[in-house]
């Protein structure tokens, strides 16, 4: 799948979000990229937070020495073959990545300080995603996460705005978390349901 596909992430990556749109769609469709295929043949669940990188940054802490760090950002850009490749090895270790809205993924093995304050997540979702739902309330990042039970989920200003199910055939054992309205498109064995534009849209 290319990073330039249509199909739905115009859906997902409105301008509402107020970040890189480029960036955003090749970030989902590596996290696509990692639900669907794992490393080393396990599942696999990380996070990317993008956009407002300096703030985020600012709420986290590596949990390791950064493996990115030193390296000229013309080499650390999401868009990059081999860059994607040194991803998906890295996303079996603990942590965030951050990803700049210009699509240079700035830090890896972020500890993201994160609260349950004003965070309302629907059960069964732990604690990669609260995670993501706190820093995207306290910045104005966007979060998504790949669970180890193969579902990409996208945060934006603290709540759930939309869910990726790479192979349709999860549906069969597949519980939604999205409250109210939801609308559901598929295209070439990928599903996603997303938020009712009332729930969605951050609130500037």
């Amino acid at each position: 799948m290319k990073p330039d596909s249509p199909f739905f992430l115009g859906e997902i990556c409105s301008s509402d979000r107020g970040v890189n749109l480029d960036t955003l769609k090749n970030t989902i469709i590596l996290a696509i990229e990692i639900a669907r295929e794992g490393r080393e043949g396990r599942k696999v669940g990380t996070i990317f937070i993008v956009s407002d990188s300096t703030s985020v940054l600012k709420q986290s802490k590596c949990l390791i020495l950064d493996p990115l760090k030193g390296y000229p950002e013309d080499e650390k850009k999401i868009t990059d073959s081999d860059v994607r490749e040194t991803i998906k090895e890295l996303a079996q270790l603990d942590g965030a990545f951050i990803v700049s809205d210009q699509g240079i993924v700035v830090s890896a093995c972020r500890y993201i300080n994160s609260t349950s304050k004003n965070i309302d997540l629907p059960l069964g979702l732990g604690s990669r995603h609260m995670a993501a739902a706190s820093i995207t309330k306290e910045t104005n990042a966007v979060a998504v996460v790949v669970s180890e039970s193969s579902i990409v989920r996208v945060f934006d200003d603290g709540a759930l705005i939309s869910e990726i199910i790479p192979e349709l055939w999860l549906l069969s054992n597949y519980s939604l978390h999205l409250n109210g309205p939801v609308s559901s498109r598929t295209e070439k064995e990928l599903t996603v349901l997303s938020a009712g534009e009332e729930n969605s849209s951050r609130q500037k």
